[in-house]
């Protein structure tokens, strides 16, 4: 078998065991045939639904003029104003770092010192030039969830 056609037939087998392997463990399937909407999750018998549908925060934890900034969701929410809750990308749109705090109405990256207003994401000082990009949730009882 000649060098080319060797590694023809090792990509080619390595390609089909990374298809398996992506196959097994992309999708929203856990293995138990509804498409793990049922909340079993896989043959683990675990959450995957319910961890999707845990809150972002919960009503209570965002202060009034204030926010919280969820880096694992790459999320902030804000409360511009008592009892109205809003999102946005956590990226900041100057050079994409996590934004860091949310006070008195602004949101503020803490690389570039970006601030961002947080009422509805607009630039309130750069050197970002663009605003941070609305996230949808919904409020559901005392729970925020992406929406």
């Amino acid at each position: 078998m000649s060098g080319v056609a060797r590694r023809t037939v090792v990509a080619a087998a390595g390609g089909a065991g990374l298809t398996a392997a992506l196959a097994a463990c992309g999708g929203e399937g856990g293995g138990d045939g509804d498409g793990g909407k049922n909340g079993s999750g896989g043959a683990d018998g675990g959450t995957d639904v319910v961890e999707e549908n845990a809150p972002l925060a919960m009503t209570a934890d965002i202060p009034v003029g204030g926010g919280k900034v969820i880096p694992d969701k790459g999320v902030v929410v804000t409360q511009p104003k008592k009892g109205e809750f809003k999102a946005y990308s956590s990226r900041c749109t100057h050079r994409g770092c996590h934004v860091g705090s949310v006070a008195d109405g602004v949101i503020v990256c803490p690389c570039h010192q970006s601030r961002f207003d947080a009422n509805d994401g607009s630039v309130k000082q750069g050197p970002a030039t663009q605003p941070l990009e609305p996230t949808p949730i919904e409020v559901v009882g005392e729970a925020i969830r992406l929406g």
